[in-house]
């Protein structure tokens, strides 16, 4: 046997030294790192308790309407407001130390690691419910070292500034159970239908397996694998005294009946304005998906439940079941911008692509008004005279020409005045006054009433053959009514996140961009659509649903081969309906194209039932109302059979009388037009 000799074992001792200095550092070190952490943590104090919770939606009246979840439910209920048997099973199996520790289990980590080596694998989990509360609020599920490391600082921080209950709530209500519910009230409701406080013990074993995995133990899905999680947890529970064997054996035998469905499934109340919401509070408020979805926010919306239960009763009740054509409407309180009822198609649950908002479509002859407010601006009045007849119009220095065509081939094959064409829709009419003022005009005019689509400068574009959105055509038409301001389409009010702190308050705008007296004159041409005084080679185009209306109102429809409007409003309403098929299918059944016009007329009807009869109201200066001849725009005679009363701009009213309908006289020779002066602006029209 060799002796050690002294050289060898001093050399030993040496290293033993070493070793133990070393290792008193590295302690020291540990020691110094951990009471920093635990200073640093004090000093951070509470985390926040950022529960994941379904963002609400109100309407003006404060009614709930709606949840943002994402397809995830999120209920908040108190541990007082859980069965205890949930709360036992949830700790039996998932953590059995949790009363014990102060977030770690070393216990179970040490296991864990022996386990998972002698494996060569990851077999075990050692998270505590502490931990996995902290993953739940502040982090993802990815397997990084920083995540881990994350985790277990924010568990920390945890268990130093909360109770064991707390903490112990807060798991119970965001842990995952498959199925979109999250938290034990969520679940409860869709396995069980009932509330989390109900639950038997069986029920409660069997909803504590679920978390661990909820694609492999859910009861629905994997009913086998779910019974021998049960099983194994009230043996659990019952190891560690939470119930008796007795009670065990009985629980395993229950034969438990599942619900499967959420007590919310399906949105009812306006889904395309619910998302229209979504869409504003990312886009105008700029609030991530997570915040909207997640963020226990309080939405208060513009929504008015009675009109928006009008709007789709009628669109419904109107357009044939058995037609694929669509709809859309939008209405909007045209003082301050509020949308007050939105219908983006008709059936959210087929498709969900609101056309309200998101559509672009042609809007035919509901683009002439922001054209004859362009033309007021030039000189126009309401008794300027056109030719309207059959008309080739060049361009492009000759080398284009367009032929548009009234509706039905009809044309007047003389002049009329500017209240007229707008009454008949006089396609003649405004391509002569879209080339008159100059392509560009309407371009730069729909910019001011609000229009955000690309428009092409071409003759055509004053017959609408630029596609539009439903909800920015209502908004332009809300600032004939409400006398120039501008608005914006409004959904939302105000926003509160989850402690009830307002973050978002609306705030009204005044300013004005059209001029008060010029907006009224358009206001007032517009009733003429459903005015017969104004019947010509045609009817007023409003004629069809004229009987049907019990107040003043003011409106234009449109229409082009794949696409039917109807925009029209009141002092308190302005609303814009739209009928057509998605893929730009032409409208050929007569009753199709009148869709629009009688879902207009119903829903303003029904809408405003309850609210009291106004009359467009005239500003105090700069207008001027006479009686004319709607045939010529002369001032009427008391021999004129018929006599409307018009408003000018003042300045701009007619000096001279009609003298077609004198007694003795004939109709064409008191006329002498070649004896009248022209006005200026048809010294310029080589077609007058």
């Amino acid at each position: 046997m060799e002796i050690m000799t002294n050289h060898g074992f001093r050399k030993t001792l040496k290293y033993l030294r070493a070793l133990f200095f070393i290792s008193l550092i590295g302690t020291i070190c540990t020691a110094i790192l951990l009471i920093g952490l635990l200073t640093y943590a004090k000093v951070l104090g509470a985390p926040p308790l950022a529960v994941p919770q379904s963002t609400l939606f109100f309407a003006d009246d404060g009614t709930l309407i709606g949840e943002s979840n994402n397809g995830q439910k999120r209920y908040w209920a108190k541990l007082d407001d859980i069965s205890p048997d949930l709360i036992n099973a949830t700790v039996a199996i998932e953590d059995q130390n949790f009363f014990h520790h102060h977030g770690f289990d070393y216990k179970r980590i040490a296991g864990a690691v022996i386990a998972d080596i002698q494996a060569f694998a990851k077999v075990q989990g050692a998270s505590t419910v502490t931990q996995q509360y902290a993953r739940n609020l502040y982090l993802g599920h990815d397997k990084t070292w920083k995540r881990k490391l994350t985790e277990a600082f924010y568990t920390i921080r945890l268990e130093m500034n909360y109770s064991k209950k707390e903490i112990l709530e807060g798991y119970l209500n965001t842990i995952y159970y498959g199925n979109g519910a999250y938290g034990a009230e969520a679940a409860s409701q869709f396995y069980f239908g009932k509330k989390a406080s109900e639950l038997t013990l069986a029920e409660a074993s069997m909803l504590a397996g679920i978390p661990k995995g909820p694609g492999l133990y859910s009861p629905l899905s994997s009913p086998e694998k779910a019974k021998t999680r049960q099983t194994l947890i009230l043996t659990s529970m019952a190891k560690n005294g939470y119930i008796s064997k007795k009670q065990a054996t009985a629980a395993t035998a229950e034969k438990l009946v599942f619900n499967g469905t959420h007590s919310t499934q399906k949105v009812k109340i306006a889904p395309y304005f619910q998302d229209a919401v979504k869409n504003a509070l990312k886009n105008q408020l700029h609030l991530d998906e997570r915040t909207i979805a997640l963020g226990g926010l309080k939405v208060y919306t513009t929504l008015n439940l009675k009109q928006q239960k009008a709007a789709e009763e009628q669109i419904n009740k109107i357009v044939s079941p058995s037609s694929d054509i669509q709809a859309a409407l939008v209405a909007m309180d045209p003082k301050n911008g509020d949308v007050r009822a939105m219908v983006g198609g008709r059936d959210y649950e087929q498709s969900s692509f609101n056309r309200a908002v998101q559509a672009v479509r042609q809007p035919g002859s509901t683009i002439k008004p922001l054209l004859y407010y362009a033309a007021l601006e030039q000189g126009f009045t309401p008794s300027s005279t056109m030719r309207s007849e059959y008309t080739t119009f060049h361009f492009d220095d000759g080398h284009s020409e367009y032929t548009p065509h009234n509706y039905n081939n009809k044309y007047a094959n003389g002049e009329i005045t500017l209240a007229q064409a707008i009454a008949l829709s006089d396609n003649i009419y405004a391509v002569k006054t879209h080339l008159f003022l100059g392509e560009e005009t309407l371009i730069e005019t729909a910019k001011k009433f609000g229009l955000s689509t690309k428009m092409s400068k071409v003759p055509s574009l004053a017959l609408g053959t630029s596609g539009v959105r439903v909800i920015e055509m209502a908004n332009a038409y809300s600032l004939f009514a409400n006398g120039g301001k501008r608005v914006q389409p409004s959904l939302i009010t105000r926003v509160e996140d989850h402690q009830g702190n307002v973050i978002f308050s609306r705030e009204r705008t005044n300013e004005e961009v059209l001029d008060p007296a010029k907006a009224f004159v358009m206001t007032q041409m517009l009733t003429g659509v459903f005015d017969s005084k104004l019947n010509g080679y045609a009817k007023v185009t409003g004629s069809t649903i004229a009987n049907e209306l019990t107040r003043p109102y003011a409106g234009k429809s449109g229409s082009t081969e794949t696409d039917s409007w109807m925009i029209g409003y009141t002092p308190q309403l302005v609303t814009a309906v739209w009928a057509g098929y998605d893929v730009g299918k032409p409208i050929e059944l007569s009753t199709e194209k009148t869709y629009a016009k009688t879902i207009w007329a119903h829903f303003m009807e029904d809408a405003l039932q309850s609210n009291a009869v106004k009359k467009f109201k005239a500003p105090k200066d700069g207008v001027v109302g006479v009686y004319i001849d709607p045939a010529n725009g002369k001032l009427a005679s008391k021999n004129c059979p018929v006599r409307r009363f018009t408003y000018f701009v003042a300045g701009s009213e007619p000096t001279e009388y009609c003298t077609e309908h004198l007694k003795g006289g004939t109709q064409e020779e008191p006329r002498k037009e070649n004896q009248t002066k022209k006005p200026w602006y048809k010294k310029l029209l080589p077609w007058n």
